[in-house]
């Protein structure tokens, strides 16, 4: 492998010991297709330069990268799944594969799905289909180009296995993903050392965290080190909530065991963006309450990190920690603004009056189910695209007395005009990625091997974050 000056190995989680991760032995594969390589995160963590036989060796059969992890790890969790706890959960079809740093210094993880069986995988194969594979690039892919802060599919192999799934036609293609992410430190992390009552391991594991983290907050005492950890938790999923909102994003599955420290979005399962703004809309076919909704997800949040302050109280008192919960009310407001000011590329002004605008959009959004997608393309940068707006397939919805609150708040908060002379805003219709896109991807994969819609709409999406801003 040549080493790049850019690869900085830093595998700091295996010091936490053997009580949070078993090691495990990847699976070994009949087939190894590359299917996805995701050169632009490559080159910034100093791994563009690996050979095709390298990427395989290192992302297809798992062999230790250069002065990393010398087996991968399971990770011990628990957590709520749908609001009922299960104490029988873990890493059950993934590891902990390697960690290093970015350009920007930052911890990360590298970390699989479909990677086989471990002692958490309970009656399962410990597999991924190829379609949830394609399905997980296509999601960190749309999320990442809308500014949403999520984790990145890194890696993904055709495996040659065939797989039997009760929620697809079987037998069905298998797959084996890589995924880089800020973090993989579940809520569930910290429940599970709370349900076993071992407060030397959660203040071993906050100690961690913020080192890794947060190492602002490693001067304070125990208890207030404990209580800003759950504060930057509180502000940083907060926000991932707003971001989820802004892009229309539905994640499916909020259990405890699928959100992290970083509030970085990650494990997509049963995604699904919406096609209009409606509150019910869900995206797994078993939430029969709609638990998991669109509209649901701030509070599901909320409630998730409830939980998590509820396994830090055994080393820190209540009182701090509900006081830092006190701020996601706020910081779920800026993540909204965040969002959807930068889908419009709009100018912040008066709070007050900017979190009143944000109101008056998605009641008109949902008053009126105007396409998502569509909106946030027609009045990109606000008042400087009333033209584009009027020439759009929704303009009769746009001239409206409805409207006319929202184009004045365009008027005093528009973005400059020199955006818009970027290709992608010279088209009628904005990409989207809802299901029937996602099925149109498909199809042809399945009936003949087909790529080219895949690779089409990944230089779609691409297109989509060169104009929104690169992240």
């Amino acid at each position: 492998m040549p080493i790049s000056a850019r690869y900085r190995p830093d595998p700091l989680f295996a010091q936490l010991g053997p009580e949070f991760a078993d090691p495990v032995a990847p699976a070994r594969f009949p087939q190894h297709a590359l299917r996805w390589r995701n050169q632009r995160w490559a080159e910034r963590v100093g791994l563009d330069g690996l050979s095709a036989a390298e990427w395989e060796a290192h992302f297809a059969r798992f062999e230790a990268l250069p002065g990393n992890m010398e087996a991968p790890l399971a990770m011990r969790y628990h957590g709520h799944q749908f609001r009922t706890y299960n104490p029988d959960i873990g890493d059950g079809r993934g590891f902990l594969f390697a960690q290093l740093r970015d350009g920007e210094d930052r911890l990360l993880d590298l970390a699989t799905k479909g990677s086989g069986q471990t002692p958490y995988s309970r009656f399962g194969d410990g597999r991924l289909t190829l379609k949830g594979g394609v399905r997980e690039v296509l999601a960190a892919g749309m999320l990442d180009a809308l500014g949403v802060y999520t984790s990145k599919a890194f890696s993904l192999f055709e495996t040659g296995e065939q797989l039997t799934r009760g929620d697809e036609p079987s037998p069905t293609r298998s797959s084996v993903l890589t995924r880089l992410s800020h973090s993989h430190m579940r809520f569930g992390t910290f429940q599970r050392l709370a349900y076993f009552e071992r407060p030397d391991l959660m203040q071993k594991l906050v100690e961690h965290c913020c080192a890794a983290y947060y190492p602002r907050h490693l001067n304070l005492n125990s208890e207030a080190r404990a209580a800003a950890l759950f504060g930057e938790a509180v502000d940083a999923n907060a926000r991932l909530a707003g971001t989820w909102m802004a892009a229309g994003f539905v994640h499916g599955v909020l259990n405890t065991d699928n959100l992290n420290i970083c509030g970085e979005s990650f494990d997509y399962g049963p995604w699904r963006f919406v096609p209009d703004s409606d509150p019910s809309f869900t995206a797994a076919y078993f939430d029969e309450t709609g638990l998991y909704a669109f509209g649901r997800q701030p509070e599901a949040v909320s409630w998730a990190l409830a939980q998590l302050g509820g396994a830090l109280s055994i080393i820190c008192p209540a009182a701090l920690l509900e006081s830092e919960l006190q701020r996601f009310g706020s910081s779920y407001q800026v993540g909204l603004r965040d969002g959807v000011f930068g889908r419009l590329n709009l100018v912040e002004g008066d709070w007050d009056a900017d979190i009143a605008f944000l109101s008056d959009i998605f009641g008109w959004l949902t008053e009126t189910r105007a396409g998502w997608d569509q909106f946030f393309h027609d009045w990109y940068c606000g008042a400087a695209s009333v033209s584009r707006a009027a020439a759009g397939p929704q303009a009769e919805l746009y001239d409206t007395p409805a409207f006319k609150k929202i184009r004045d708040g365009f008027e005093m908060r528009g973005g400059s005009s020199a955006f818009l002379t970027q290709p992608y805003f010279q088209r009628a219709t904005p990409v989207t990625m809802l299901v029937g896109d996602v099925e149109a991807v498909w199809a042809p994969i399945a009936e003949r091997d087909d790529w080219s819609a895949f690779e089409a709409k990944l230089r779609d999406v691409a297109t989509l974050r060169e104009a929104l801003g690169p992240s």
